[in-house]
Formats: structure tokens, sequence, C-alpha cells
């Protein structure tokens, strides 16, 4: 037992230090992940025979990758993009496997080896380069869009690369990989049409059960009020369509996108996603790092020149390819080559895919070894292709930097409005009426049911959390409202929106005066106390009901607002010093007896002259009066 604590703290300590290191280079958690692996495992010896075993377990992470890539593909959105995704994508994989697989049959290897070779390193690497074009500030362009595309495509092709694999079994091909996933299935012992159906069931019972059965799994976790359970709940639901795809002798990572695509458009998305998301990210993290670890020195020192010469041809074929499509598609200029330069590595799939070949007798255990090699050295190299693009393509293209930042505003990014209650709805209603793209987020099932049912596009989740924000889009967002009933979390959630996305606009409801300063101090762009104007528009309503003519009712107000506008910045200071004594001070009261006798003075200047003691101070000037209404006080003015 201590021995495997000790793995596991090397492991953990060697993350912790390599990756932060590899951001604040600018390589990328996952080129930082490899590096850790790498220094453990063969340079140091730190981490031995368990390396395999550890990378099984890590394997799900991958799982865990499909589920969420499913949850993202909202059809509307697919539809949207349908040219890009289908033209630039598909043809992205289909050219480059090609390409990859022509070139492997002519240097004799089998088709079926070939066409896997090809498939595998036809991918890029999503992790690596959507986090450089944010880092970069380039997602929003055309080449980073198109980019975009083409990845979602590839992360969708996965699945029936999965399932294509086990298809090109040769029989003189020893994997030297113990199976894992399906050490034991229901289907190996029958004949075909009942394989068949037992598959189909499976399928079929996962579809029906997420869409049926998990709203009313994840209603009944909710109303439990235990957030721990509903991050089990999300766990329960991946692992057990891993394992119902494992007894039925298909790939975990297909149920779990399958799944995922069901739950698109749940209410419970982007709970599920925020919560889910750190245990992909953990164990996608240890798995890089066991690929790192597993790293046969021995090959490589006798194998570098065509590691070196195989990833340089990886690159340059995959350019090829990419160039000739972005041409195609009238991508121009320095975005073609963004596109091409920041794509043409094999991606972090390709170690997934080269295990499963194994596994399955599809490539040897030899060759698997130098493609791992292959694969990790393209990956390293993608940051210097950045830097190229950074260095080379742009001053050569001499792109305007207004014309940049122009291209990276998303005129289309939703608003966030967190809160899809009694105030919440009014907001997202009338944002809603002016065709302004939205999303709501509540932690009350009810308001979110409430909220669909008046066809308002809102999710169940915390918003106060930055992991839901970020899943909800708040990167691409332009405004933030927070309508939510919780002070203290909406102050938080004010403080981070504006520490980690200080361009995202906020507008706050207030509770009251104080927690109206408290989130000014936050940093919120905007604050509106939620009873503030409805108490104006009653005390108006009382002055009129006490005689007063409702113009002059409306004016008062009005005065009300603007006097204590001009007085606001001492009215915060004076609120400073109550928070800081916990009781109102003498100052305070002071003050708010002075704005009563500023107001009062100020009325009586609008009228033009003191009212005279026998006119009540609410009466209203004479010529605001309706003619009825001015005979009318008159004949009372007369009788008197």
């Amino acid at each position: 037992m201590t021995h495997y604590f000790i793995q596991a703290f090397i492991y953990l300590l060697a993350a912790v230090i390599a990756v932060p290191l590899a951001k604040r280079f600018g390589l990328g958690s996952v080129l930082g992940y490899l590096v850790a692996g790498v220094v453990i495992g063969p340079t140091l010896g730190l981490v031995g025979q368990e390396t395999d075993t550890i990378q099984h377990f890590a394997e799900f992470g991958v799982v865990m990758m499909l589920f969420l890539v499913g949850m993202e593909l909202d059809p509307k959105s697919l539809w949207a993009m349908r040219v890009r995704l289908l033209g630039l994508g598909g043809l992205q994989v289909v050219l480059s496997a090609s390409a990859g697989g022509l070139i492997g049959w002519a240097l004799g290897s089998a088709w079926q080896t070939s066409l896997a070779v090809g498939l595998i390193l036809s991918l890029s690497s999503t992790a690596i380069v959507l986090q450089t074009l944010n880092e970069k500030g380039l997602a929003g362009t055309e080449g980073g869009r198109s980019a975009f595309s083409i990845l979602l495509f590839q992360d969708m092709a996965v699945i029936p690369i999965l399932a294509l694999i086990p298809l090109l079994a040769l029989s003189g091909i020893d994997g030297g990989a113990s199976q894992s996933g399906h050490d034991v299935d229901l289907v190996s012992s029958l004949p075909g049409w009942a394989h068949a159906l037992v598959v189909v069931g499976a399928i079929g019972l996962v579809i029906g059960a997420g869409y049926f059965l998990g709203p009313w799994l994840f209603r009944f976790v909710v109303r439990s009020g235990l957030r721990e359970v509903f991050t089990a709940s999300a766990l329960m639901l991946v692992i057990g369509i891993a394992a119902l795809m494992s007894l039925v002798n298909l790939s975990p990572a297909l149920g779990a996108f399958l799944a995922g695509v069901v739950l698109a458009n749940s209410e419970f998305k982007h709970e599920l996603e925020a919560n889910i998301e750190p245990f992909k990210g953990l164990l996608l993290g240890l798995f890089f790092m066991t690929v790192g670890a597993g790293i046969d020195f021995d090959v490589l020192v006798s194998e570098w020149m065509a590691v070196v010469l195989l990833g340089l041809g990886v690159i340059a074929v995959k350019g090829l390819v990419l160039v000739a499509l972005a041409f195609a598609f009238g991508i121009r200029g320095s975005n073609g080559w963004l596109l091409t330069l920041s794509l043409a590595q094999a991606g972090e799939f390709g170690f997934v895919l080269l295990t499963y070949s194994r596994q399955n007798s599809v490539i040897g255990a030899e060759l698997a070894e130098l493609l791992n090699l292959v694969v990790a050295f393209s990956m390293f190299v993608t940051p210097l292709l950045f830097i190229v693009f950074d260095r080379v393509v742009l001053p050569r293209y001499r792109v305007d930097k207004q014309t940049r930042e122009a291209d990276e505003f998303n005129e289309e990014s939703p608003v966030i409005v967190a809160g899809a209650g009694r105030f919440g709805q009014i907001v997202c209603r009338l944002l809603r009426a002016n065709d302004v793209p939205l999303v709501a987020l509540d932690l009350e099932l009810s308001q979110i049911e409430n909220a669909r049912r008046i066809h308002i596009k809102s999710f169940f989740g915390d918003a106060s959390r930055g992991d839901l924000l970020d899943r909800a889009g708040i990167d691409q967002a332009r405004l933030l409202v927070v309508a939510i009933d919780d002070l203290d979390r909406a102050v938080q959630m004010v403080q981070h929106v504006k520490r980690f996305h200080p361009n995202v606009w906020v507008l706050a409801r207030a509770f009251d005066r104080g927690h109206g300063y408290r989130l000014r101090e936050a940093g919120a762009d905007d604050v509106v106390s939620e009873t503030y104007h409805s108490a104006l528009e009653l005390g108006s309503h009382a002055l009129t009901a006490l005689g007063t003519h409702p113009l002059r009712a409306k004016k008062l107000a009005w005065s009300f607002v603007q006097n204590e506008d001009a007085h606001d910045a001492e009215l915060f200071e004076a609120w400073k010093e109550i928070e800081g004594n916990q009781r109102i001070s003498r100052r305070y009261g002071e003050l708010f007896m002075r704005l009563e006798e500023a107001l009062s003075k100020a009325m009586d200047e609008q009228e033009g002259e003191p009212q005279k003691e026998d006119v009540p101070v609410w009466s209203a000037p004479m010529e605001a009066l309706e003619p009825e209404a001015r005979t009318a006080y008159e004949s009372k003015r007369s009788a008197d």
C-alpha cells in the first residue's frame, strides 16, 4: 500500500511542478504532462512497471472527454457551421488519412496497418491548439474558427475510428499489450445475429436511458440539496455507460459520446460539465504522463533519425493538405497560414488509438512504440510552429491591429443571466423580445422549468462557480446579469468575473443599499436595487392618494433620485463606517436628514415661490392641472 501512495505522490508532484512551468513558457498543459512523464519515467526511473496499469485506469479520462464532446454538439450550432464542419473537417481527415495510408502501404506495410496509421496521424491536438488559440487571441479569426471546425470533426471522427480498428485486425500481429476494458463480456459466446442484437440493444438502452431516465434521476438528486451527490450521479452515469459498452465488447468512449449527445440539450448540461471537467482533466493529465513515462529511450536513441524524419513528414503532409483546403475554401493570407500551422501536428487521441490498435492486433508493438515517439515529437514542435506564425507570417502580411481586434470580436456571444427567478425572468424576456441571445443559470429546479416553459434558454447550475461560468461561455460573453438571491454569492461572483474576465460588463441586482455598495466594491459596472424603483413608484402613488397631482408626484420622485445621486459619494463613505463598526454611525443618520432637507428646498425652488400654509405640500402647480381640476381647486380656495 505504501508503494502505491509513493507512486501517486510522484505523479502528482511532477504534474504540479511541470505543468505550471510549461504553461508559463507557452508550451501548454499537455506538453507539460508529457515532459513530467518523461522526467519521472525513463529519465529518473522513479516510476516503474505500474505505468501500464495506471495508463489503463487513466484512459477513463478519454471516455470523459468524449462524453463532454458529445454534450457540446448542439444541433442548431452544428447546422450553422455544417459547411466548415463537414467540408473542411471531413476532407482534412479523409485526405490526410489517405495520404498517410498510401505512404505506409508504399513502404511495405499491410493495408490494414497503413490505413490505421493514416487515420491515427490525421488527427490533431485539440488540447494544444484550442488552448494556444485562446491564449493568443486568435480563436475569433477566420483561421481560428476554421481550425475549431476541423478539430470538432476530428473529435467526432474518433468514434467511427474506434469502431473500425477491430475490423482491421491481423492474425500475424502480436500487439504486445494486454486487453483492457474487455476482460469480461456478454457476447463472446453468442452467434453473430445475437451479438448484433445485443449491441443494438445496448446502444438503444444508452440513448433511451439518457433521454428519459437521465432528467428524472438528476431532478431526484437535485431535490436532496447535496452537491456531492450530484457529482456522484454524474460519475455514476459515465462509469455505468462505460461498463455497459465494455460488457458488449464496444468502445466505452462510444457509449459516453452517445450519452453526451442525448444530454446536450438538458437543463443539467452545464452543471454536468462543471462536475465532470476536473476528473476528466486530472485523468487525461495522468494519461499523458503515463505516455511520457512509457517512452522507451532505447528506441528513441536507436531510432532518433526515423522519429525526426517521420515527425517532420507528418507535419509536411498534413500541412500540404491544409494549404490545399485553405485555398479551396477561400481562406487567404495569414488566416490560411494559421489554419495550416496550427493543425499540422498529430494529437493526443493518437496515443489512445495506438494503444487500442495494439490491443486489437492492428499495429505491432515495435511500430506502436515508434509512432508514439512520432506523435509526441510533432506535439513538441507545435509551439515552434505558432512562434513561426507570430514572427514570420504576421509581419509579412502586415496585419493591422484594429482589424485583428475586430475579427476577434464575436457579436453573437450570449448574455449570461445568473438567476432565473422573478427578477431574472423579466430581464430574460426583455432581452429575448429584442432578439438578444442569452443563457440563464439557476440552482432552483422549479425556476429552470418555469423559464423553459416560456422558451427561455436556461440550465440548472450554480452560477457562482467559476468553472460553471467557463462552461457557460463567460469568455465569449459580453454581458453578465447577476440576479441571484444569495447576497454573498452574488458579491463573490462579481469579484471572480471582474478578476478573470475584466472585459465582461457586469450588471448586478442589489438586495439593499449596503449590498449595492458591496457589489460596487467588487467591481460591478452597474448596480440596481431590486426594491428601489418599485418603492419610488409606490411612494409616488402614495402622494397621489393624498391629493398630489400625478405629474407632481412623478416630479417629486425624480427629484428624490437626483438628490441621492448627487450625494452618492458621501453616502458610500458613510456606509463604509457602518460596515466597519457593524452599527449605524451618527454621520450616516445626519447625512440622511440633510438629504431630506435638501430635497424639500429643491422642490420649493422648482415651484418658484414657497408654498402658503393653507396649501397642502402635496398640491400640484396650477399649470399642471386639468381644467376641471383647476376649477374645482379654485372653488375650494374661494370657499375657504
